[in-house]
């Protein structure tokens, strides 16, 4: 059995339609898997340097975002170690420098989680709008089984739920222990 803190956590703004791909990923993961007592998932929304006590708890910590990389929108990308860092700072979303920011103070607290960025290039992250663009929104399904692929190189179980849990609390960004969601595979 894996002991490590494993944190999942989708980040962005769900107000500018694919800025919010992260946690609308975050979203349907929480409802449609359960994980064991050592996985925990987190809506860090654009929190950014505000998630350092939260993200310095995790030993692994797997991030879901929209990664501007001038590709194809909808198109999938994992990103590790200084790729991470390279990627985002190119990247005109304030949300991300902090979230660098925040994973660098880590070191401060002798406290740096591994981590892996799983996201897809945004078609549109200025428009006001709960609504995903298509292509982002199609490519939710390759992005959840791209973390559940890191929950398996992780050692990881977890099980799909018989049916979807309802997603309550939407708009309570972590860390409020409401929203910080444990569940156990029976």
């Amino acid at each position: 059995m894996n002991s490590q803190h494993v944190m999942i956590m989708g980040i962005g703004c769900i107000l500018y339609r694919d800025e919010g791909f992260g946690v609308r990923v975050l979203e349907r993961l929480m409802t449609e898997y359960a994980f064991p007592d050592h996985v925990s998932l987190v809506d860090g929304g654009v929190l950014g340097v505000n998630l350092l006590g939260v993200m310095s708890q995790a030993d692994q910590l797997i991030v879901i975002d929209a990664i501007r990389n001038k590709g194809i929108p909808g198109t999938p990308y994992r990103l590790e170690k200084k790729a991470i860092s390279d990627r985002i700072r190119l990247k005109n979303s304030l949300h991300q420098v902090d979230f660098i920011e925040a994973l660098t103070l880590c070191q401060a607290l002798d406290k740096v989680p591994e981590t892996v960025y799983i996201g897809v290039e945004p078609e549109d992250i200025d428009t006001l709008s709960l609504e995903m663009s298509p292509r982002v929104q199609n490519s939710i399904g390759t992005v959840m089984d791209m973390v559940l692929a890191e929950m398996n190189r992780l050692g990881v179980t977890y099980c799909k739920r018989d049916t979807p849990l309802p997603l309550e609390n939407r708009c309570v960004p972590s860390p409020h222990p409401l929203n910080d969601r444990k569940s156990s595979c029976a």
